[in-house]
């Protein structure tokens, strides 16, 4: 689809954000539309995705330095529990499937 003779080129990230806070604001669609020389479905479309964008922002918490560590430390323990059952189903094997001594050792 073609744009409309009317439309310009590309915008900034800071004039859809002016175009866009100008409608919700509470200025006329077709009116800011007609000034900035895009299609109001442009301006709807570039107002949806702001405020869904906003909303994404106030679900998520902020980021530090502690995330990276805490998922590195999840995969640390990750694997280590993935060496762990496997080392207990070869010991088993070795045993000849018979179960682990429980209690105290004879030593």
């Amino acid at each position: 689809m073609a744009k409309s003779k009317a439309e310009r080129g590309r915008f900034s990230s800071r004039k859809k954000m002016d175009v866009v806070l100008r409608v919700l604001r509470g200025d006329d669609l077709d009116l800011v539309s007609r000034e900035a020389g895009i299609t109001a479905a442009t301006v709807s479309a570039w107002r949806d995705q702001f405020v869904a964008s906003g909303q994404a922002g106030l679900k998520s918490r902020a980021t530090d330095g502690r995330d990276d560590e805490l998922a590195r430390l999840k995969a640390l323990v990750g694997d280590l529990t993935m060496r762990l059952e496997l080392s207990r189903e070869a010991v088993q094997r070795l045993r000849g499937g018979a179960p682990l001594a429980t209690g105290r050792s004879t030593r």
